[in-house]
């Protein structure tokens, strides 16, 4: 399998099991699964609420020999309502308590937003905090010392575009930003411009996403597995829809995350790795782009909201 490596050539399996929207119940059996057909890569974050049941996960295997702590990339990610400089190391604390390691790989800042540390999602304009009563500089200046202190061996952001990146860069650039990236966003511009500064990229819901965006539930809204082009390409291949979309974000040199509790799939995304897309058809998947979200962040834009959608996103 292909690697992401990082400044300190540190290697990062390209593809990894995502855990957003897992339940609790089925992710425990989803890691343990995922590590013994060969998973070196899980994606976790504070906000999906099942860390603690991830993390009986992870000391099972290592109980069990399946793998070695240093043999499998964990990341996770500093939730919004924890983005003042005194509550990050305390965030990043609870999450190694209940994924039960003494480090992580890679720490993510979640999302360029601030919430009160009582509200976890804001459901009115109260509940938020503006950039200017917490910069985001501030709060990358405190994840870089939580890499210092050692409890994270990798700091980066989510959901960032350029201008909050050229933000962070005054201080240092993060060595990743995940977003949301498939063949109908490929974010382009974004992703040309990361490389041009050395900032690695991780694709969430590379396979479309079920949460349907509050603005657009149309019946006309697409469903990315069941695109033409895809389809076609997966018959051709005898391959799964989903293992096409995940060798397509591969062969852009940008890391993939799908998420699954299901065995079956767990192993064909992780088969995806090996399948091989000819020129033409990278360029036919190319072709369906349309600039479509499915996480179009109308959380962030309740009635009150100091921010915008023009804030998070950039046009491409």
């Amino acid at each position: 399998m292909k690697d992401i490596t990082f400044r300190n050539k540190d290697k990062m399996a390209i593809l990894g099991l995502g855990t957003w929207k897992s339940d609790k119940g089925l992710v425990y059996n989803a890691v343990r699964k995922a590590i013994e057909v060969g998973y070196r890569h899980i994606d976790c974050a504070a906000v999906y609420g099942n860390e603690a049941e991830i993390g009986e996960a992870f000391r099972d295997a290592f109980k069990a020999g399946d793998i070695k702590r240093e043999d499998l990339w964990v990341t996770s990610k500093l939730w919004n309502s924890a983005h003042k400089k005194e509550a990050v190391q305390p965030a990043l604390e609870k999450t190694l308590s209940d994924l039960q390691l003494d480090y992580l790989d890679l720490y993510l800042m979640h999302w360029p937003i601030a919430v009160k540390e009582s509200a976890g999602f804001p459901f009115k304009g109260d509940d938020f905090l503006t950039l200017e009563e917490v910069p985001l500089e501030e709060t990358w200046e405190a994840m870089l010392v939580q890499k210092e202190a050692g409890l994270a061996k990798h700091m980066g952001v989510s959901n960032f575009h350029i201008a909050n990146l050229e933000l962070l860069g005054k201080i240092e650039f993060p060595e990743m930003n995940q977003v949301e990236m498939h063949p109908l966003l490929p974010q382009q511009k974004l992703a040309d411009y990361c490389k041009s500064k050395g900032i690695h990229m991780t694709a969430y819901s590379p396979l479309g996403s079920m949460d349907r965006p509050a603005r657009a539930k149309s019946d006309d809204e697409p469903i990315l597995l069941e695109q033409p082009i895809i389809e076609k390409i997966a018959e051709s291949h005898n391959a799964t829809p989903a293992q096409v979309l995940i060798s397509w974000s591969i062969n852009r040199g940008i890391a993939v995350i799908p998420k699954s509790t299901n065995e079956k799939r767990i192993a064909e995304n992780l088969a995806a790795a090996s399948l091989e897309l000819t020129t033409q058809e990278l360029e036919h998947i190319n072709g369906i782009q349309s600039g479509f979200r499915f996480i179009d962040g109308s959380i962030w834009v309740v009635e009150g909201s100091p921010y915008s959608l023009e804030d998070l996103w950039e046009s491409e």
